[in-house]
This record gives C-alpha cells, sequence and structure tokens, in this order.
C-alpha cells in the first residue's frame, strides 16, 4: 500500500492520467470487488476519515464513497449544501486549508470544475472528484469495469452515447474512449456534441492509442455494430425545468429504444449512469408525462429491463471502483 504509485494523487479528471494508470485502478477495483465477495476484509485504513461535500445531492456517489471508506476502514462526514460554507461564508482555499487539517482525504459533488481544481490546489490531502459540471471520473471508472467483466477487456470496444454530450457524462465518455483505445459515436443533434476545444484534445491523445473519436447525428450510422450504447437524462442537474420542452423536442428521436439495440447487435450492451426516467416510477418522470405525455424519456423501458441492461452491475461498480481511487491514493 506505501508505495502505490498513485499515492497522494487528486483524482479529478481522467485527462490528469495516463492509460496504464486508469488501466490500473480499474484492476485494482475488480481486486477489491472480489475481496469483498469472498469476505477477505480490507481495513486498511483505519483512524482515517474522509470529507463528502455534496453541493449536489445524490443516492450512488454518497452510498458507493461511504460504503467504500467503511470498507476500508475509515469514517466519513457528509457535509451537504446546508452543512457547508463552502465558497458562500468560507472561501474554496480556506475551506480546503481547513478540511485538510482534519481529513485524510475530501470528495467534492457540486458545480464547475474548476471549484475542485481549486479545492486540490489548497488542500494538502488527496481531492476526489464525484461528478462535476464538466466531468465525472468516478462514472467512467466503473464504466470500464463493467466493459471489461463484460467483454473481458477494453481497448477496441466500440462506444455509442446517445443524447446530450456537453456536459459531465458525454465529455468523460470521450475522454475514456481517447484514453482507453475505444471507438467512440457521439449520437446526437449537432448543439448537443462536446465543445471542439475537448474533442480535438481528445483526437490528439487518439492518435497516440488507437482511439476514434466520432460524432454523428445519424442514428442508425452511429448505433451500427457497436459494443456498448451508452445515454443520460436529458436535463442535467442544476439545469432549470423550463428548458425540458426544447430538450424533449430535440432528444426523442435519440432515445435508446430496442431498434437502436438490435441495430448495435445482440452482444451490445446497455449502460447508463442511473438515474434513469424509463417509466412513470418518479416524481419529475410523472410530470414529464402530465405535461407532454410521454412515458419514458432517454430510453425505453423495454431497453431499461432487458438483459442486454447492465446499469445495476454499472452502479454496483460505482463503490469498487471509487474505494480503489481511495485506496490508491490514500
Amino acid at each position: 500500500m506505501d508505495g502505490h504509485p498513485l499515492k497522494g494523487r487528486d483524482f479529478l479528471k481522467l485527462l490528469d492520467f495516463e492509460p496504464e494508470e486508469i488501466m490500473g485502478l480499474v484492476d485494482l477495483a475488480a481486486e477489491l470487488k472480489r475481496k469483498k465477495e469472498d469476505g477477505i476484509p480490507h481495513y486498511v485504513f483505519r483512524g482515517m476519515n474522509v470529507a463528502l461535500i455534496f453541493e449536489k445531492t445524490s443516492t450512488r456517489t454518497r452510498c458507493a464513497f461511504e460504503v467504500a471508506a467503511h470498507d476500508l476502514g475509515m469514517g466519513t462526514t457528509y457535509l451537504n449544501p446546508k452543512d457547508s460554507q463552502l465558497g458562500k461564508k468560507e472561501s474554496i482555499k480556506d475551506t480546503a486549508r481547513v478540511l485538510s487539517g482534519m481529513f485524510d482525504g475530501i470528495e467534492y459533488r457540486g458545480f464547475g470544475q474548476d471549484i475542485v481544481e481549486e479545492l486540490a490546489e489548497y488542500s494538502s490531502v488527496p481531492v476526489f472528484n464525484g461528478l462535476t459540471n464538466e466531468f465525472h471520473p468516478t462514472q467512467m471508472l466503473a464504466d470500464l469495469l463493467t466493459i471489461k467483466e463484460y467483454y473481458g477487456s477494453i481497448k477496441g470496444r466500440k462506444l455509442a452515447y446517445f443524447g446530450d454530450a456537453r456536459y459531465n457524462t458525454g465529455n468523460s465518455l470521450m475522454v475514456a474512449a481517447a484514453k482507453m483505445g475505444m471507438a467512440i459515436n457521439i449520437v446526437a443533434p449537432k448543439k448537443y456534441w462536446p465543445n471542439e476545444e475537448l474533442t480535438e484534445q481528445c483526437r490528439t491523445i487518439a492518435e497516440e492509442t488507437g482511439a476514434e473519436i466520432n460524432c454523428t447525428e445519424d442514428v442508425d450510422e452511429g448505433s451500427h455494430d457497436v459494443d456498448v450504447v451508452s445515454t443520460d437524462v436529458w436535463v442535467s442537474m442544476g439545469e432549470p425545468d423550463e428548458i425540458w420542452e426544447e430538450r424533449i423536442r430535440d432528444l426523442t428521436p435519440y432515445r435508446v429504444t430496442g431498434r437502436i439495440m438490435n441495430n448495435a447487435g445482440e452482444d451490445a450492451i446497455f449502460m447508463h449512469c442511473l438515474p434513469s426516467f424509463h417509466d412513470l416510477g418518479t416524481e419529475t418522470g410523472r410530470i414529464i408525462h402530465e405535461k407532454f405525455g410521454l412515458t419514458e424519456m432517454e430510453v425505453t423501458d423495454e431497453v431499461f429491463e432487458s438483459p442486454q441492461s447492465l446499469v445495476f452491475q454499472e452502479a454496483e461498480n460505482r463503490m469498487h471502483t471509487i474505494k480503489a481511487v481511495m485506496y490508491a491514493m490514500l
């Protein structure tokens, strides 16, 4: 443990890591997952503590960090927007230095990537990005582990991401594909493609790794013969509800359906970072149904509940990969 090459590093975005380092974290997560399944204790950090700053609430991220920390023998302190003075009555710089004196690691889930970057700049302990507007790196490790578990390999796999790709999930999947030598099709109206600067950065990385970065508005072209079909909710956390009408109009043709999965191939898998509006089981889903008549949004219930859907395995893997990140960097 003392000699882990990533010890003391921050985990802010996959762009900061080499492909071998990312693969090492995926392999470490698989090892820790086997230990948990076999009932082998790994309380390697007894007496240590992690601060969990959540400016955006979450089921999976909070539970994943808390269970992972407890499995490693650590305590956690959860700070929601009401509990933390981050950037309000206390600067990000000062918060980082205060928490560094009390905790061994700091997780941040919230808004701009600049916030977590500033936390890391002034923190003397590792900082972990649980999600920002721009990037979602812990989700990407979970996705990579899920792909490896199903196919046995990552490099050379083909991905298709459907929907709004301008934010954390779309951005991060493109980065993950570039870093790990995969091909990715961003399938969406052009105005929903990732920004040109990040796309070109990923294409430069792809030249070294053998990856392919493609953007298309054509659903059939984008889904043809891919290994993984992925999507996300149409309105991201923190965005106003008023934009639902525009997103529904623009993105309904890009809903993941059985036809798309058939075009991908019978061995293709479906992934989603969750939560998902695939039925009327959520308050938001029922409101959208009342306003617009939709019973499902970014993915049909048929696909979500199909044998091709690995969304719950993917969700569980959040915990194992987050544990690997904390294990390596602490």
